[in-house]
């Protein structure tokens, strides 16, 4: 082969080795997100692809505003309906609408709200006085939470624009429901509704029907985050000793305990990936110390603070992982930042990713096989 050919072929496989590095994102990465003051920050929510993080945080005069984080406007103070405070819960998975409660005026009860293009808008409430969102479809056209009903009692409510808040009721004999979160079309709910023994049982909604998930041999569960397609529940129940355990939920399945830290004790699921695949929680260590968790089938429960321990400076430490990215690779939380000696919101990248290392080998075996043929 020519030299000049064998040049182009050269420049052909380094650019294209540099292009694939690019694309695949070898980095990990652990960001801190910031403050809008000096005080306690937590998120709560991640955008699909990871560039959007909601939570709340303490403004400058201490008042507790919700917010909406990205890597070039930073944390941005979404204001409220009035009053003076507001929290964040949810977003959609392309992070422009943001759910969550806020003051309609000083000192007033939270009402639900949904934000999108800068407009905070009241979803009122099911006859009573305050109302809280918890999570939003992907599309963000349907809105879960709970709300007091015209006798003052807490109700799960799922919202659309076209039907407004309904009331989705309790299991038989109970006299309360609250739902935290919502399948990626809107269609199935999950939370928690008490018994006629006054006793929280973890349900998922679908089509007027709640179902009422059962326990670890305990008598309490709740349910917090479900899969993108409603078949996966994850939250955390009492087992036969009174403990309380992250667990996965399926209907062939049942109530599946996630288990603890070595030597720890209770544990809570928070978030799932839309395939059902990867949970995320807390769980307290042997110190009674709580650690930010996920949990994989073929690694079991994990201790984020030690996989990914070169990603933290010495004192820091992340406390708890409230939800993950559909894809599993965003996991978004608060924990303790050394640096500036508070609690503070994170973004966690796991990357590179099985499939994004595959793919890298592929091209390079592509390449050298292109060489050799040339030669």
């Amino acid at each position: 082969m020519r030299l000049g050919t064998q040049i182009r072929i050269g420049a052909l496989t380094s650019a294209a080795i540099v292009s694939l590095l690019a694309t695949t994102g070898w980095s990990q990465s652990l960001t801190w997100l910031g403050n809008l003051s000096d005080n306690y920050i937590i998120a709560n929510g991640v955008s699909a692809d990871g560039r959007v993080v909601v939570g709340t945080a303490p403004n400058a005069v201490g008042l507790t505003r919700a917010f909406r984080w990205t890597a070039t406007e930073g944390m941005r103070d979404l204001g409220t309906l009035g009053g003076d405070s507001s929290e964040a819960y949810g977003v959609s998975a392309d992070g422009r609408v943001v759910v969550g409660g806020a003051q309609s005026a000083p000192n007033a009860p939270l009402k639900a709200f949904r934000w999108e293009n800068g407009v905070m808008q009241d979803l009122g409430t099911l006859g009573g006085f305050e109302s809280e969102a918890r999570g939003v479809s992907a599309d963000g056209s349907v809105v879960v939470g709970s709300a007091r009903d015209a006798r003052q009692q807490q109700r799960a409510f799922r919202w659309t624009e076209a039907e407004g808040m309904q009331d989705l009721g309790t299991l038989p004999g109970g006299g309360r429901s609250e739902a935290y979160g919502v399948s990626a079309d809107g269609l199935v709910v999950v939370g928690y509704a008490t018994t006629a023994n006054f006793n929280r049982r973890a349900f998922r909604w679908q089509g007027g029907v709640m179902q009422d998930l059962g326990t670890l041999g305990g008598s309490e569960s709740e349910a917090r985050g479900v899969s993108a397609d409603g078949s996966v529940v994850v939250g955390s129940a009492q087992n036969r000793t009174g403990q309380y355990r992250a667990f996965r939920w399926t209907e062939t399945e049942g109530m599946q305990d996630l288990g603890i830290l070595p030597e720890g004790f209770d544990s809570v699921a928070f978030s799932v990936s839309a395939d059902g695949s990867v949970v995320v929680g807390y769980a307290f260590d042997s110190q009674e110390n709580p650690r930010a968790v996920r949990w994989t089938e073929a690694s079991g429960i994990e201790d984020l603070n030690l996989t990914y321990a070169n990603l933290l400076t010495d004192g820091s430490s992340l406390y708890e992982a409230a939800a993950i990215s559909p894809d599993g690779r965003y996991i978004v939380g608060h924990g303790y930042n050394a640096a500036t000696r508070r609690i503070e919101a994170f973004l966690l990248d796991t990357v590179p990713e099985p499939a994004s290392l595959l793919a890298l080998g592929a091209g390079l075996t592509g390449l050298l096989r292109l060489r050799r043929r040339t030669r």
